[in-house]
This record gives C-alpha cells, sequence and structure tokens, in this order.
C-alpha cells in the first residue's frame, strides 16, 4: 500500500530511507489533508487525508515520498474566533516541524482567513487559496558528515567571551571574505571571520535569530524588512535568505569550522510570539493548526489574544504539546546542528504559568531535567511586556542573564552623571544584590552597554537623541532612555578634542566590560567604530545603516581591535575577574577579596561612599590562587585629574600598570608601592601587584 497509517510518535516529515511519515499535532482540527507540490512549488498536485489520530496527532505514512518533496497542510474545523478557533482549509500551512523552507512569503489578501476590509473584521470568512504565495515546507534528509576532528569547545562559562552578530550584517562589507560568502552563514567560518574572531579573543558568537522568518507586510510595503529576524515562521528551519542551497547543511558547516577554531556558537531564538502576530494578522501556520491551543487568548474573550511580547500575540508554553515543539526544537539545534548554547528573547513569556512568571513553570522545569539541554550555555532576555515581567535576577541556577541594570549604570558613569559609585561597585562584582542567591555565582549577569537594540558603542558617545527616521515611524520607535552624551557635537564631528573624547570614553566603557566580574557580551562593530547614524532601533534597515561598516579598521580613532585584544587577555590574567565565588570584604584575619579604597588608599568608609557627586572608584581584588598576583582597578569618571596612591600591601612591593585607558599603547611601566599618581580625566588603570 502506498498510505499507510505510519507513526504519531515524532512529529514533523521523517524519511527513513524508504518513505515518509507525516505527523501533525492539532487537538481541535476535524480533519488534515496534506499537500503536496511540484519541484517548483507552484503547482498542488496532490491532497491526501491523514488517516490516523492518535493523541491529538494527526499522523500518515507514503512510502514514495523522498527528501525534496513539497508539502503543506490544509486543516478542517470551526471557524469561531469568539471560541478561540480559526481553522480555514482555503489558506495552505507550514509545518511547525519543517525543518527546511523553499521559496518566500508573497503577500496578498489571501494569506488572511477572514475577509480583508470586511466591516465584520476577523468574524468574517475568506475563500481564497493562498498556496501560491505560501512557501513550502521540505522533506529533508538531517545526515550530515561532521567529521572525526569537529568536537565541541565546551568554554567554561566563567571564560566566556561573547560576541552578538548579525549573520549578514557581519560580513557583507568585508573585503576580505569572497564576495559569494559575503552575508552568508559561509561568511562567519571564512578564515579572514574566524581570524578576526580570534584575534579580539571573544570565545562565542551569539547569532541574531536564524530560524526562518518573514518580512512584516507593513514593512515590505515601505520597500524594508525584518532585518534583525524577531518573527519567526518557524522554530526548526533555518533562514534560507543567508545560503545559497541548502540552509541546513550551510549552517552546520559553519558550526563545524568555528568549533575547529575553538569557537562556540550561540542563537539567539524567539519562541515567544510567532510572525502570525495579532488576530488580524495572517494564517500561515500555528494559528490555522490549532490557534486555542498554540497562543495565549483572553479567558474573557478568545477572539483576542493575551500580548506579553508586544507583538500582537503570545506563545502559549503551558500546553504540553506546545512545550513538546520548544524543546523538541531546542534538542535539535544542540543534536542535528551541534549549537553551544541559546539567548531566549522576552523569556518572562516563556516561563509564564496563569498566575504569570513562575520559576517552576513547565518551561524552566523541563529546561533543567532536559539531559540533552544541561550541556549548553542558556542566557534569559529576562522580561517582557506583560504584567510582572521584569525578573532579573529571578531565572534558576541554571541559567544567565542579560543584565540591563549594568548597561543603565555604566551608561550613566561615563556619560557624566555623579553620585554613582556605589551602583557602579556592585556592577564591578557581578551584581551581587541581583544573582547571589540559590548557588548562583558571577557568570549569572552577562554584562553589556550596547547589543543589537539600541546605540553602536560609537553612537552612544555621538547622539543625545535617537534618528529612526529612516524606518518610516517618524522616530516614534526606539527607547527614549539612551543615557547617551554626544560630547558637545551632535552626529558625525572632524573637532579633534570631541573625536579624542569619543574614543577615550569608548575604550572606557569597553575596559570596564572586560574588567567586571560576570560574562561580558561585546557587540559586533564596535571594535571599529560601526556606526548606524543615530538609529537605535535598526531591526527594519538591511543596508547601510544595519551593516557593520569595517572601514574604521586600522583608522586612529576607530580601530579599537589590539585594545580589546588587550582586554581579553587581561581577563585571561587575573581569574579574579572570572570568579566563581562571591567577594567579601575584610576578612577577621586580614586577608580579603575586595578592598574598596579612597585616593588615598584608605579603606573606604560610610562617608567615602556617599560623598557628593562622587565619580573616583578605586578597589583591589585579591588573587583566588597563590601564584597569581591581586589586581587594583581605578575607573576616574571625572573631567579633571586626581591624585591617588598605589595601595601598601604587605607581600607587594611594586605594582605594575597593565592598563591606561588614555594610552595609544598598553606598556607594562613599574611603581613602588604607596607612589603617588594622577588618574587622567576620564579613565580606566589597572595594575598588578609584584613580589
Amino acid at each position: 500500500m502506498r498510505l499507510s497509517a505510519g507513526s504519531h510518535a515524532r512529529l514533523g516529515a521523517t524519511w527513513d530511507g524508504r518513505g515518509t511519515n507525516f505527523a501533525l499535532f492539532s487537538a481541535n482540527a476535524e480533519k488534515v489533508e496534506l499537500c503536496l507540490f511540484d519541484s517548483q512549488g507552484r503547482r498542488e498536485i496532490e491532497r491526501i487525508e491523514l488517516p490516523e489520530r492518535t493523541e491529538d496527532v494527526w499522523h500518515g505514512y507514503l512510502n514514495d515520498v523522498s527528501p525534496g518533496q513539497l508539502y503543506g497542510y490544509r486543516v478542517y474545523g470551526p471557524y469561531e474566533p469568539e471560541r478561540g478557533h480559526r481553522f480555514n482549509a482555503n489558506k495552505l500551512l507550514l509545518d511547525p516541524y519543517a525543518k527546511r523552507l523553499a521559496g518566500r512569503l508573497v503577500w496578498s489578501d489571501a494569506h488572511f482567513a477572514y475577509r480583508a476590509g470586511s466591516p465584520r473584521e476577523d468574524l468574517s470568512f475568506d475563500r481564497r487559496d493562498n498556496a501560491r504565495g505560501m512557501p513550502k515546507a521540505v522533506v529533508i534528509d538531517e545526515t550530515f558528515n561532521w567529521g572525526r576532528r569537529e568536537m565541541r569547545p565546551q568554554i567554561p562559562w566563567e571564560d566566556t567571551i561573547i560576541y552578538e552578530a548579525h549573520i549578514k550584517g557581519l560580513t557583507n562589507k568585508r573585503d576580505d571574505i569572497p564576495p559569494n560568502l559575503r552575508g552568508t552563514y559561509g561568511g562567519l567560518s571564512s578564515p579572514a571571520m574566524i581570524k578576526h574572531l580570534k584575534r579580539l579573543g571573544v570565545t562565542t558568537v551569539e547569532l541574531l535569530p536564524i530560524h526562518a522568518f518573514i518580512d512584516d507586510r507593513m514593512l515590505v510595503e515601505k520597500k524594508l524588512v525584518n532585518y534583525w529576524g524577531y518573527n519567526t515562521i518557524s522554530f526548526f528551519a533555518p533562514e534560507p535568505r543567508y545560503a545559497q542551497d541548502n540552509p541546513l547543511d550551510a549552517f552546520r558547516t559553519t558550526v563545524a569550522r568555528l568549533h575547529d577554531a575553538g569557537i562556540e556558537v550561540m542563537l539567539d531564538v524567539v519562541y515567544n510570539h510567532t510572525a502570525e502576530g495579532n488576530h488580524l494578522g495572517p494564517t500561515l501556520c500555528y494559528r490555522g493548526i490549532d490557534n486555542a491551543s498554540y497562543y495565549w487568548l483572553k479567558p474573557e474573550d478568545p477572539r483576542f489574544y493575551d500580548d506579553f511580547t508586544g507583538c500582537g500575540s503570545s506563545v502559549n508554553l503551558t500546553h504540553p504539546r506546545v512545550l513538546q515543539m520548544v524543546m523538541d526544537s531546542l534538542r535539535y539545534w544542540v543534536e542535528v546542528c551541534h549549537v553551544d548554547g541559546f539567548r531566549f528573547d522576552l523569556a518572562t513569556t516563556l516561563a509564564r504559568e496563569k498566575h504569570g512568571f513562575d520559576r517552576r513553570s513547565g518551561f524552566l522545569t523541563a529546561i533543567r531535567q532536559d539531559p540533552v539541554l544541561a550541556s549548553v550555555k542558556l542566557v534569559a532576555e529576562p522580561w517582557d511586556v506583560g504584567l510582572g515581567g521584569y525578573q532579573v535576577g529571578a531565572f534558576p541556577s541554571q541559567w544567565s542573564e542579560w543584565n540591563d541594570r549594568y548597561r543603565s549604570a555604566m551608561r550613566r558613569y561615563w556619560s557624566g552623571e555623579g553620585s554613582l559609585i556605589g551602583e557602579v561597585s556592585g556592577r564591578m562584582t557581578g551584581s551581587s544584590d541581583i544573582f547571589n542567591h540559590d548557588g548562583r555565582t558571577q557568570r549569572a549577569s552577562v554584562n553589556h552597554v550596547t547589543v543589537h537594540d539600541g546605540f553602536t558603542l560609537a553612537d552612544l558617545f555621538s547622539y543625545n537623541s535617537k534618528h529612526n527616521e529612516a524606518n518610516g515611524e517618524d522616530n516614534r520607535d526606539g527607547s527614549n532612555d539612551n543615557h547617551s552624551n554626544n560630547c558637545g557635537h551632535e552626529g558625525p564631528t572632524d573637532d579633534p578634542a570631541i573625536t579624542a573624547l569619543r574614543r577615550q570614553l569608548r575604550k572606557n566603557q569597553l575596559a570596564c566590560l572586560f574588567l567586571a566580574q560576570g560574562l561580558p557580551l561585546l557587540l559586533a562593530g564596535d571594535e571599529v567604530g560601526n556606526s548606524q547614524h543615530g538609529n537605535n532601533n535598526a531591526y527594519c534597515q538591511d543596508n547601510e545603516v544595519g551593516w557593520v561598516d569595517w572601514s574604521g579598521t586600522g583608522r586612529e580613532g576607530d580601530d579599537l581591535i589590539d585594545f580589546i585584544a588587550h582586554m581579553t587577555e587581561l581577563r585571561r590574567r587575573f581569574g579574579q575577574i572570572r570568579a566563581r565565588r562571591w567577594l567579601d570584604g575584610r576578612r577577621s584575619d586580614g586577608s580579603f577579596g575586595v578592598l574598596w579604597l579612597t585616593p588615598s588608599a584608605e579603606e573606604m568608609t560610610q562617608t567615602d561612599w556617599t560623598f557628593p557627586d562622587g565619580r573616583f572608584l578605586a578597589y583591589v581584588l585579591a588573587p583566588v590562587e597563590q601564584e597569581q598576583a591581586p589586581i587594583f582597578i581605578v575607573l576616574n569618571a571625572a573631567p579633571e585629574e586626581i591624585g591617588f596612591n598605589l595601595p601598601k600591601l604587605a607581600e607587594y612591593k611594586t605594582w605594575q600598570q597593565v592598563l591606561n585607558t588614555t594610552e595609544v599603547q598598553q606598556k607594562p611601566i613599574d611603581f613602588a608601592s604607596g607612589a603617588e599618581l594622577k588618574a587622567p580625566p576620564r579613565s580606566v588603570l589597572a595594575y598588578a601587584g609584584l613580589s
């Protein structure tokens, strides 16, 4: 028989070497049809009703379907939005478990289950077939030759240095990458890019979303695109626009080459919402398969969605099959693609139960016990826009979290705001006030000053206000709370004094980032003065605005590659920066973990901490191992020079300068213990104790 019952055990399209098993979850459907298409995806050549339903999984096996076959689904059921059901069999739907997509979404009103323009809005019903403009799922063969040499780097948490990058934006303007590889998965793992990453000293590349996504209709009509990719339509398929041929194999080849170079790969994943949006959004996949299961619906009126994400709807991980999909997706990227970790966009949404965020939610519990995910890095963006959404510090000990408290404090400090030394001291030592509980250590804090969302580092000190006019939203989009400082002129300038100050402040931020306990996250392009011309929300700018401009490489005032390499080397040299135990001050036996010192090298008192408009902070971190040296760090955010004394520690007669952000070249200079020195205006200094 050509068609048989098959199995419900594995969702998606599974080729076993002889035929393909198709399995689709839908609790509320009445019938499911598998639609097969020609090789171009233009003509539907056959519809086959899946013959069996087991535990709400519709399934069937076709013994003559092999890899390369294009397919989709039509799902039958009630169209009753007021009850949460939006079935419309006129709409071809993507398989949620599709491992590869063919074709692009071509926007038309046919993609909406309701009649666009009807006064009844989504309560109306549309009978047009949308198949011609839909991407199609592709049956694949998952086998891949990783080679005997491919091994995961397995960088310890405390040694991790993260580099956040966009696949296309990172390489599209690099002249040392072959033109056919620029903007692709292959470009990321090109010899030139790997050499650059190794030179910087980063250990882990964190990629903006590569799950297949679509461009919003609103953006397409403005001739823009969803450049960042936070508009997921498939949680298993790699985005095809970054590959010339087979995106899955292209991505896996890139992972293998990065692993060979000792570099980890993390994915920024968006499981909190999908590209289908709110109740007036298109019907492309989950909405038409089982809207009431996949999404959070308002209990009092299930026609509408609970929107914790600001994107129109929220994926409901309290449903066991939806949770299964997310867990299957995570395991797939680890087991099949050898990914080393994940950064979860709006992670609070994933951990919501009916009463709100829950540290014992089904999602966090499933993650905690999963043996596959136990070996990878998990990083939360610990907030969403719903009630009680800000949860920095609330995730379990298995997780690290983006620490926006670090970002805010350091931006305010180096933009010139005073009376922050208490806050800055906590942020530089791992934010114990946030993370020191439940056995968590400093690695829980992912420290960052700039990320994809917001100003670049160059723009942070070039613009006081956002300039997002190119986004077509009258500059209303993007944050107004930037804590930036244009140093006296808005935008580019040839004024040498302003240019020098901007460079100095960039170096100070980078120095603090790598000297701070916790995990540093560096935004791609910040090392070469990349600017987005004041745009702090370049999500739709797939052009010169959004791409990294590498022209600053080798240019005085812009190129900080060697400086960052020096900072990553210092971080490796001083193990106390990468500490795994929380610091304490002076102990009863006279030893200490950290000593906070006044400019005269006296231990600080409460009066010193409340010094009016204080902008000077100095401290010693004791070595954690006997053969290591202490490091003395000085942060002077004041606009004037401040005199200070080097500490007097019995076993260290000399202090060697290992960092001075006001100097072009970092040269070691020895000073006697207790020596009187000057901290230049707006500078970061560091000294190693020598016995």
